[in-house]
């Protein structure tokens, strides 16, 4: 091999080690992004945790709500926002389970972002064999994932907190609540009537005045949110009286 040729190969090979350099950076940094997530509050949560009307069971896949009496049959497979803590929903959802005996599946997306989960929605309903009757939910970003799902053949309505459709649905015929804050500085009001004609025609629309993007969790303050107003214990109410309405 000429002076040349392996002045070439010392140099190529250079190249290559500092472009795999950077992408096991990247590759490291995006995994220590994702796993820094919005820690739920632990008061919140273990309101749950002791309630007696529920029982709580966590795997590796999901935080299950179910009644510890006189279940409904009915279901919901809730998807997490972006890098919030699945616990943090447990509170929020804790009282359709009480009130009306629904099962709430509440997933632990893949990276804690639901786009990178591309697990089948039947790896959560599976979780929970009794249930006859499905829909599936989401806040924020995981509402936009849970629209993905909403046409499968298993669910028959779709929640949305603090959240709106990026594929159409106009032409389905689910049951479908949309639940918003008024005070909502991610998902604005404005955000989700641009995006309701994606929405069948008989979308129930349930804005909660005081209300802001972090109200439909319990995880403290998220960046470019608007300022609550308003309770997690008023919101959680009104969350419960929307849903018991919708036929949850």
């Amino acid at each position: 091999m000429t002076t040349s040729a392996a002045r070439i190969r010392r140099r190529t090979v250079t190249i290559v080690c500092a472009v795999l350099a950077v992408l096991l950076l990247l590759v490291v940094g995006v995994l220590v992004w994702a796993n820094i997530v919005m820690q739920g509050t632990r008061s919140a949560a273990l309101e749950v945790w002791r309630n007696p009307a529920i029982q709580v069971t966590s795997t590796d896949d999901s935080v299950i709500l179910s009644p510890t009496d006189d279940a409904s049959g009915t279901g919901l497979v809730f998807i997490p926002g972006a890098k919030v803590d699945p616990y943090a929903y447990m509170y929020k959802l804790s009282g359709i389970v009480e009130q009306t005996g629904a099962t709430v599946v509440i997933t632990k997306p893949t990276l804690n972002l639901a786009f990178f989960d591309t697990r089948p929605l039947t790896t959560f309903t599976d979780q929970a064999p009794d249930v006859s009757t499905w829909f599936v939910g989401g806040h924020s970003l995981g509402g936009v994932r849970a629209c993905q799902l909403a046409d499968s053949p298993e669910v028959s309505g779709l929640v949305l907190f603090g959240s709106y459709c990026a594929n159409d649905l106009s032409d389905t015929d689910l049951e479908v609540i949309s639940i918003g804050g008024s005070n909502d500085g991610l998902s604005t009001p404005e955000k989700i009537d641009a995006a309701a004609h994606l929405l069948p025609n008989d979308t129930t629309f349930v804005e909660i005045d005081g209300a802001n993007h972090a109200s439909f969790g319990d995880y403290g303050v998220q960046p470019g949110d608007g300022t609550a107003t308003i309770s997690s214990t008023e919101v959680q109410e009104q969350i419960t009286e929307a849903l018991a309405a919708s036929g949850l």
